[in-house]
């Protein structure tokens, strides 16, 4: 009751002030347009008004202290010794000089052409393969251009990699190149893919610390036979024939690897 009373007296005495309100509100002044803040064109003002830097001697070392986001100017490289471009350019156009079928990775020399004893050997640009990829042939390699590109292909993506734990793989033991003879040396044979330059057999792997791991004896060992089986399953793709130990008994002791095509695919056993 009370608390209605004290409401209906304010209401009594807010009536004469309510009688003399306007009908209605004024509307509200529009606000000046305000342009959109230029972060960019402010900073460059600064820059362009700012007094020109008295130079700044820069110190040898700075301390790691002096900023926790590291040091406030960068240190100048040091200079390259002296002789150490030129010895690089040396040993690039070296590299060049020694390349053979248009591939520096590719070092040796051109042979040309190859005439065979018998039909259907030679080989029309040969070329004598050192190393590919940094992986001396021990001895080098008489084949063609496409076997000796097919060989870097396999090199860097199943060769290299397989012994990776074991190496790094500096030299491969080439068992046979060209050979003008038939398959197998068996006579009535047709004439060997080796007899083209389209072919070569790697017997062994060696490592940089001297380890030499050959298919003959690593074929069958745990710790071997791992990394010389995915070097031979590497390499059916860039050759179209490859054969290792299992495939016959004239492949027990080297991986054979040539580029002869086949409509079916690879063969590779």
């Amino acid at each position: 009751m009370r608390r209605a009373a004290a409401l209906a007296v304010l209401l009594v005495c807010a009536l004469p002030a309510l009688a003399g309100a306007p009908d209605r509100s004024p509307r509200p002044q529009m606000r000046a347009a305000a342009s959109a803040p230029d972060p960019v064109g402010a900073v460059l003002a600064a820059v362009l008004a700012a007094p020109a830097p008295a130079a700044v001697e820069i110190p040898s070392a700075i301390p790691a202290a002096a900023s926790p986001l590291g040091p406030a100017i960068s240190l100048r490289p040091a200079p390259r010794p002296d002789g150490v471009e030129v010895q690089a350019m040396a040993k690039r156009r070296k590299q060049i000089k020694g390349s053979v079928c248009g591939d520096v990775d590719i070092q040796g020399e051109t042979v040309g052409r190859v005439p065979g004893k018998i039909a259907a050997c030679g080989i029309e640009d040969a070329v004598r393969v050192r190393s590919v990829s940094g992986v001396t042939l021990s001895p080098e390699a008489l084949i063609n251009c496409p076997t000796a590109k097919a060989l870097k292909s396999w090199v860097e993506s199943g060769a290299k990699p397989a012994f990776r734990r074991r190496g790094p793989l500096v030299e491969m033991t080439v068992a046979a190149s060209y050979a003008c003879r038939t398959r197998n040396n068996q006579a009535g044979a047709r004439v060997s893919e080796h007899g083209k330059g389209n072919a070569i057999d790697i017997s062994g792997f060696k490592m940089r610390d001297g380890e030499l791991v050959t298919v003959l004896d690593g074929w069958g060992r745990g710790t071997t036979l791992k990394p010389l089986r995915s070097a031979w399953k590497a390499a059916c793709g860039p050759f179209g024939t490859v054969l290792g130990p299992g495939s016959d008994g004239y492949h027990r002791d080297h991986i054979h690897l040539d580029t002869a095509g086949y409509r079916s695919g690879p063969y590779c056993r």
